[in-house]
């Protein structure tokens, strides 16, 4: 049956048709929707583990129990499960597993545009690059087929663009997969050195079989057009090149590595240019290049952010392209916080006190830019609290009666305990204010270990943030509403001058939960206005400036009151005051 469908959604179809019983992943965009469009179908268990590397392990475990696992991440996720990856690479596979994992060229919701295939190759594992939903339907099923025709586990390299567009699918019938019998097998699965020594031989072994395959595969193609321009590529990036030169000769690689020789060789002998587009990384091209090829690569395009058909139009034909421009002045429109926001009191408050701020992955992240500015340091998740011990660390208790940390419950749960307790173990006196909004927010809302509910929406195990801590080593633990702002702005005074760790924990939900109830909208007396802009420092997106008058947007205010504690005229009113 043809279907309209994501990238992603037809990723979890793949997976339903491909007869995998096992997901577990952590959510991070672009990947999110394959686990969770999985999670739909009663066949699959899918589930989200605190990290990626716990997601991993899991998908592991279950594919040496025999059956066909999987689990999703984005490029930044890969590096957390680095670790069982590249062990995996040694071990094999019983039943077969597929690990997506979804890169970000143009750093949408990334702090960062590294290029996955790197990993593919340097732990020697095939890697899939579907091009559009069909191909990520189709290569999500054959990926399990690969994996266990070739012991391996596989990789399916997806991007924003691919994820997040919608193209037509033939959807299949779903195969019933038995699952395979667990044999015990030390020399295969338990990696200490004298077993891990024979695995290597049994890898390399594999790279000559799967190298052999990529020479000859249904997913490298030839399509052979106008023979004076060849071009090479890829996933996201063949869309663009077949569209901006669709006369011309392609050679498409759906295998981004293994990648081909011979394929290589015979296509350059049969064009006259020929250029290498693929986006981020000149992986393909490093290659050719290797091979003796002559061809065009990041010598006339960019390393940076995503391609389109008239960027490779101009740079490949001097086309240059046409603008519409208007002469008004159209203000940048950069993104914020939603109004009602729990963190936007937490972040005021920082920005007042004027303290040190180490912060992490997640919405709250926003909470660096203008007006409240109360963010001074964002690496990877959970770098919040390790980062800040480091920093007080070289700087000395001054410094630690000066400076926080903060970080979000779903990301606390992900790599931050660890921190927390680095910091008790190593004797520092630290700050933490864990930033708990009942929801893993960043990517759209997902359960976590905090919130009581599994993927399926199932009541399960509630895990206390508070509980983690005084297991950690903290005894000093305090519980405040960020929109209190006395009250916050005390207890943060009060910690930053104790002698000993300390976490706060601010808690109030996600404003966006359905089980939230939304407060009439605020309004402003114009009359007791004084155009002081104090409710402008809040940097709330209902709330601007009319004729010299505060007003505030009725459609947006969601009335949680943080204005109004901060209008010492009395000008912002409920709705039903004078």
């Amino acid at each position: 049956m043809k279907q309209l469908m994501l990238g992603n959604k037809a990723v979890a179809r793949g997976l339903y048709e491909a007869g995998c019983t096992i997901a577990s992943s952590y959510p991070g965009t672009p990947s999110t929707e394959i686990t969770e469009e999985a999670a739909k179908f009663e066949e699959i268990y899918a589930e989200w583990a605190p990290n990626e590397k716990v997601a991993m392990e899991a998908a592991i475990g279950a594919s040496i129990g025999g059956a066909r696992s999987f689990c999703a991440m984005k490029h930044v996720g890969l590096n957390v499960a680095a670790d069982p990856l590249f062990t995996a690479s040694y071990t094999g596979v019983n039943g077969g597993m597929l690990i997506a994992v979804a890169d970000d060229p143009g750093m949408h919701s990334s702090q960062n545009e590294q290029d996955s295939r790197h990993y593919a190759e340097a732990a020697k594992l095939m890697m899939l690059e579907p091009s559009d939903s069909a191909e990520c339907l189709q290569f999500t099923k054959d990926a399990f087929e690969l994996s266990e025709r070739f012991d391996l586990p596989v990789l399916l390299r997806l991007s924003t663009r691919i994820s997040h567009s919608q193209s037509i699918v033939d959807t299949g019938e779903r195969q019933d997969v038995p699952l395979r019998e667990y044999k015990k097998n030390p020399q295969k699965y338990v990696m200490m050195p004298g077993n891990a020594k024979g695995r290597h031989v049994a890898v390399e072994e594999r790279q000559r079989a799967i190298k052999a395959y990529a020479e000859n595969c249904p997913y490298n193609r030839v399509e052979m057009g106008d023979r004076k321009l060849g071009i090479i590529t890829g996933g996201v990036a063949y869309q663009y090149a077949k569209e901006a030169f669709p006369q011309a000769s392609f050679l498409k690689l759906g295998i981004s590595y293994p990648l081909p020789e011979q394929l290589l060789r015979d296509f350059a002998a049969e064009v006259e240019t020929l250029y290498v587009v693929e986006e981020l990384d000149p992986f393909i091209e490093n290659h050719c290049r290797a091979l003796g090829l002559e061809v065009k690569g990041k010598e006339e395009f960019t390393l940076l952010y995503e391609y389109s058909q008239t960027y490779l139009r101009e740079r490949i034909a001097g086309e240059k392209p046409e603008y519409l421009t208007l002469d008004e002045n159209i203000p940048v429109r950069p993104p914020v916080m939603c109004p009602g926001c729990p963190h936007r009191g937490l972040f005021y408050t920082l920005h007042k006190l004027g303290v040190t701020v180490f912060g992490d992955i997640g919405c709250y992240t926003l909470g660096a830019a203008p007006p409240l500015q109360a963010m001074d340091t964002t690496v990877c998740m959970g770098a919040s609290i390790s980062g800040l011990h480091g920093f007080n660390k070289a700087r000395g208790s001054e410094s630690a009666k000066n400076s926080v940390a903060v970080i979000g419950d779903s990301t606390f749960m992900h790599s931050g305990v660890t921190g927390l307790i680095n910091i008790t173990y190593n004797k520092g006196i630290s700050t933490v204010i864990v930033l708990d909004n009942s929801i893993t927010g960043m990517t759209g809302h997902q359960q976590n270990p905090t919130t009581g509910l599994t993927l399926k929406n199932e009541p399960t195990y509630m895990v206390s943030i508070e509980k983690m801590c005084e297991g950690a080593g903290v005894r000093r633990i305090r519980v405040v509403d960020p929109n209190e702002l006395y009250e916050l702005k005390k207890i943060i005074t009060e910690e930053l001058a104790a002698d000993e760790p300390s976490v706060i924990i601010t808690r109030r939900p996600c404003v966006l939960l359905k089980k939230v109830k939304k407060n009439p909208p605020f309004h402003v007396d114009r009359a007791r206005c004084v155009s002081c802009k104090m409710c402008l420092g809040i940097g709330c997106p209902a709330i601007s400036m009319k004729e010299g008058k505060a007003q505030i947007d009725a459609t947006l205010c969601v009335g949680c009151d943080l204005c109004q504690r901060l209008c010492k005229p009395g000008a912002i009113k409920k709705h039903d005051e004078d």
